[in-house]
């Protein structure tokens, strides 16, 4: 059996009923883990659960749970760790905040320390008692910490934060490993056509490769960073080169 697997480990993703986070949790399944999944929509999760039941039933018997969680508050996430209990491996994705300019109003510009930061820092805090000392946490920042954009001086702070957080926690928590993924532009399903969509298009010119992500491509960094047991305190840019321009 190769060394790279997830086989019989307990894989937790906050932020895993959509996007990045349920693509994670699909590719921990059919890689042998039994996956929790946490997220603030019951109705998602519970369609979540099911796919991911789907593509684990190829890989043998595999347990899917879900828990409705709001990660901006505190309590929830030490109740939650509490109720999930031993666990090997933490993936962080989930994030709600706005972008705005350094002329935006308190709340705007607090958001994405309120949605994105601090929800990753209380996660690792409460989740740390619980792991196994073979296991890991990946948190998520984004490339504006490398190459912000007009109009995003908290978010490419908060991103910034992020990725100090992970080479600090790497040091506090060892054994358990610390990394962090930085995704480029991930695009979203069913955006064609739409002025969104068009939006999107237009960072295909900001990146190297000339197109922006795929969910499935982060998800798979993420399981490298689960099952790589020497990489620890890294940020992996998965951003067809956005940071490079």
């Amino acid at each position: 059996m190769s060394q790279y697997t997830l086989q019989n480990q307990r894989v937790v993703i906050i932020g895993g009923s959509s996007g990045i986070g349920l693509a994670t949790a699909l590719q921990a399944a059919e890689a042998g883990a039994n996956v929790v999944i946490a997220g603030r929509s019951a109705s998602r999760l519970e369609e979540a659960k099911q796919q991911i039941a789907r593509a684990a039933s190829a890989c043998g018997n595999r347990t899917v749970v879900g828990y409705v969680l709001d990660n901006q508050d505190e309590e929830q996430l030490k109740s939650f760790f509490n109720q999930v209990g031993q666990f090997d491996h933490l993936f962080t994705p989930g994030a709600v905040y706005t972008r705005g300019s350094l002329s935006s109003d308190r709340e705007t510009a607090e958001s994405c320390f309120k949605g994105k930061f601090w929800p990753q820092y209380f996660a690792a805090k409460y989740a740390a008692p619980y792991m196994s000392s073979s296991g890991s946490i990946t948190l998520m920042s984004g490339g504006f910490s490398q190459r912000p954009l007009d109009g995003g001086a908290s978010y490419a702070a908060c991103n910034g934060a992020i990725e100090s957080l992970g080479k600090a926690l790497a040091v506090e928590l060892a054994p358990v490993r610390v990394n962090v993924v930085s995704p480029g532009t991930i695009w979203r399903e069913g955006q064609e056509g739409t002025p969104r969509g068009d939006h999107f298009k237009d960072y295909e010119k900001l990146a190297l490769l000339q197109r922006v992500g795929r969910n499935e491509e982060i998800a798979h960094t993420v399981t490298y960073l689960m099952t790589n047991t020497f990489t620890t305190g890294s940020t992996l840019f998965v951003d067809g080169g956005y940071t490079l321009i």
